[in-house]
């Protein structure tokens, strides 16, 4: 895990009152925007509440604070659907990326998560795609809930580590999404989230106020035709490109603490 200067007695009480603060705006923001969303999706798609979703997640990185940017490839086409492949960081990944791009997007979510209270019950009822807990059934079900998703004109959400990472650094990634990609012929844009790092980490529910955080979404690569022999490549190449970005950030970030 990256090394901190050590905290002043003073700075530390700071963090834990403004993180207080911010849980408490959260969640008054969270349970009745999720509430308002799930009572409004029984009478309308989800995708036809977009402004809805949007102004969720923006709120969302707003209460942290962030100095939210996007930095998003010319060839990322509004009307195309995509499989936006992110970095893991936090709870806070989906709703950080979200407004990057004006695309409605699917996210997948372990079958079991649907249980916890407000959170699961509202990303089940968006239509979040079920991660079964069997991983004998797992493939074929997330392919035929992409493949849904996609004929009704929407992009997925992935983050191919298949967990947080525990030190800000981009971990391995798992191949199926990018199988899966292939054979819906769907093309992969790699999403890298610079920042959020240092606003909460794996581990910690302390939330740091004030951060700098970028969204970049680099250019798309196209998977369709691709043998399962090239796969391997593609994989790798969206792992380079991603912690690249993360890699850099952690540089600048250093150079700053080192001048100062």
């Amino acid at each position: 895990m990256e090394k901190e200067a050590p905290l002043s007695a003073l700075e530390n009480v700071r963090e834990l009152l403004e993180s207080g603060v911010a849980w408490g705006a959260g969640t008054s923001w969270l349970l009745p925007s999720t509430t308002a969303l799930m009572a409004m999706q029984k009478i309308w798609k989800p995708d036809q509440l977009q402004w809805m979703n949007r102004l969720y997640c923006d709120t969302m990185v707003r209460m942290t604070m962030s100095k939210w940017r996007a930095v998003v490839h010319p060839d990322v086409d509004p009307n195309r659907q995509y499989v936006f492949a992110q970095n893991h960081t936090n709870h806070f990944d989906q709703v950080t990326m979200y407004c990057a791009t004006p695309h409605f997007k699917q996210g997948l979510e372990l079958e079991t998560h649907f249980d916890y209270p407000f959170y699961g019950w509202f990303m089940k009822s968006r239509g979040t795609i079920p991660v079964p807990a069997d991983r004998a059934k797992r493939t074929d079900a997330i392919r035929e809930h992409m493949r849904r998703e996609i004929e009704e004109q929407h992009s997925i959400l992935a983050f191919p580590e298949g967990t947080r990472t525990p030190d800000g650094r981009v971990g391995s990634f798992r191949r199926g999404i990018f199988y899966i990609a292939r054979d819906l012929g769907i093309p992969i844009a790699p999403t890298t989230v610079t920042g959020m790092y240092d606003v909460m980490r794996k581990g910690s529910l302390r939330i740091r106020l004030g951060k700098e955080v970028t969204v970049y979404i680099d250019e798309p690569v196209e998977t369709a035709g691709l043998t399962d022999a090239q796969v391997p490549e593609l994989v790798d190449h969206v792992h380079s490109v991603i912690s690249s970005r993360v890699d850099a950030w952690f540089e600048q970030r250093d150079a700053r603490e080192a001048s100062r």
